[in-house]
């Protein structure tokens, strides 16, 4: 599936079973609490915090998707193209960081 088609997808989701969008605040904040979520499950897996029990069956995938699906949404509201913009951000990055990490010392 591609960014474009994604966005396609999450808007006829919206429009034929969500009813309609939240508000972009709704959705900033609903893309903060999953960005929450996806933020415990890595701070158990990789950091040091141990996996208490009502983490159990928590999965990072889906907490990524949720976290992708509530940006798709803010981007439909917004009127932004995510694969524009990111190809945007492509260039953006290969212009700003051409040499910069191959010249970071902390990274070798």
């Amino acid at each position: 599936m591609t960014i474009k088609e994604a966005q396609q997808k999450v808007d006829e989701w919206i429009r034929t079973i969500g009813v309609r969008y939240f508000n972009e605040l709704t959705n900033m904040t609903i893309l903060t609490e999953e960005v929450g979520e996806m933020a415990r499950i890595m701070a158990r897996k990789y950091g040091e915090q141990s996996f208490k029990e009502s983490d159990q069956g928590h999965d990072l995938g889906d907490e990524m998707a949720d976290v992708l699906w509530v940006l798709i949404c803010l981007a439909n509201q917004t009127g932004v193209d995510l694969t524009k913009a990111l190809e945007k951000n492509f260039e953006k990055k290969n212009i700003r960081d051409k040499d910069r990490h191959k010249d970071n010392e902390k990274l070798k």
